[in-house]
């Protein structure tokens, strides 16, 4: 038995509450567009980096760069054969179109459903 399993709760971030923080982008309307069934949120660091959206990309932008970084990942995974929990790619950002290394990780959201998280590879 794990010595804290009794341990009482002190504090729970949710993937909502991290949505609503800013800490996570919600862009799973248009990873639907792309064949994702399940949500997909990025990492604001990794979302910036990739839209330019702190240079003031317009929306227009921000829609194709996150549409060519979830192609991208759709390519990653099939070239994974199968193992999709954690998966390492990279993507063209909009500063001057280089490549961007980036992780997706498939866990559990906030009900236990699955979801897919884009950050950077050193982030958690």
């Amino acid at each position: 038995m794990h010595p804290l399993a009794d341990a009482p709760l002190v504090s729970r971030y949710t993937r909502a509450q991290a949505i609503e923080d800013g800490v996570l982008v919600d862009v799973s309307e248009l990873a639907r567009t792309v064949g994702f069934r399940f949500p997909v949120a990025v990492g604001s660091a990794a979302f910036a980096t990739v839209t330019g959206f702190e240079s003031g990309a317009d929306a227009g932008q921000v829609t194709q760069a996150v549409r060519t970084l979830l192609r991208d990942l759709v390519s990653a995974i099939r070239r994974s054969a199968g193992n999709t929990d954690m998966i390492l790619f990279e993507t063209s950002g909009v500063r001057g179109g280089a490549q961007v290394a980036l992780k997706s990780l498939v866990g559990p959201g906030d009900n236990a459903e699955p979801v897919i998280t884009i950050l950077f590879p050193n982030e958690d």
